[in-house]
């Protein structure tokens, strides 16, 4: 298959990953990442049982890879547990243009342009709108405060820049992503055990939880990274920007709320903006 048909299957996937985290928001945080990784990463135990050199990376890489799905999650289910989730999810989706912004930061000979400095105004303009729009008490959550959504900021800056370092450590087999999962997985659930209440989970939280570590926490990893391995990652990158229309769309549907003019104005300016961001040169 071609690139643009991996990023397509990955962004089909990781449109459902804000509605089943709502679903979901009752759980422990790191109960709630742990269980979805661990689960996500069982496809690619087989490979690195007939071959160790499918889950063999140096440290560097594997913290790389412990940093973008152990955090980039976290840090979303927090979001989504403690803000309104139709914004806090919009606020997430500044990753596309963060990993624009950032490309200059973190890759080298990458340079910022006019157009980039413009296209991330328009983007967190789109956050403060989705922020601000809570306000008043006519929105379900306004009364969280500002605070529940600097994990959805967190999260896409942890996204942004995971995708954009992974072009500085050695290349590794798509393989690998299983072992992210795996130890990240452990990781979270090293940190239910000590510091979350013990909680237990109905068969439909299980249900969902499996559908979360096979989708948006398991196969969407996959074949993102044989998209970014096959492809141009700035082709690549403006499908992604089909995520957050998508996601909030059934997000919307999901939760049973109306499509506000606040939400429909941070999703234009956050597209808007992250289309601009990748036409700039």
């Amino acid at each position: 298959m071609s690139s643009t048909v991996y990023a397509l299957l990955a962004i089909a996937l990781w449109t459902s990953l804000a509605s089943l985290g709502t679903a979901l928001s009752h759980l422990p945080p790191f109960l709630l990442t742990g269980l979805a990784l661990m689960i996500g990463s069982v496809p690619s135990w087989p490979l690195a049982l007939r071959d160790r050199r499918a889950w063999k990376v140096p440290p560097r890489t594997l913290a790389l890879g412990i940093y973008g799905l152990f955090g980039y999650h976290f840090l979303l289910f927090i979001a989504l547990r403690y803000a309104p989730p139709v914004e806090a999810n919009l606020v997430n989706y500044l990753w596309p243009l963060l990993m624009v912004v950032l490309a200059p930061v973190l890759l080298p000979g990458v340079s910022l342009r006019p157009l980039h400095l413009i296209a991330a105004l328009l983007g967190f303009a789109g956050a403060a709108v989705a922020i601000l729009g809570t306000r008043g008490g006519t929105t379900p959550g306004a009364d969280v405060g500002y605070w529940g959504f600097l994990p959805a900021l967190g999260s896409a800056f942890i996204w942004a820049s995971y995708s954009l370092w992974t072009k500085r450590v050695a290349a590794f087999p798509t393989s690998a992503i299983g072992l992210f999962g795996l130890v990240s997985g452990a990781l979270s659930l090293i940190c239910h055990a000590l510091l979350e209440p013990s909680v237990a989970l109905s068969a439909r939280d299980w249900l969902l939880v499996a559908l979360c570590g096979l989708g948006p926490l398991g196969a969407a990893f996959f074949v993102w990274d044989m998209a970014l391995k096959r492809g141009d990652a700035r082709q690549i990158g403006i499908l992604s920007y089909i995520t957050p229309l998508a996601s909030t769309s059934l997000l919307l549907a999901v939760t049973g709320r109306p499509l506000t003019w606040s939400i429909a104005l941070a999703a234009a300016l956050i597209i808007a903006a992250a289309v601009m961001g990748t036409r700039a040169r």
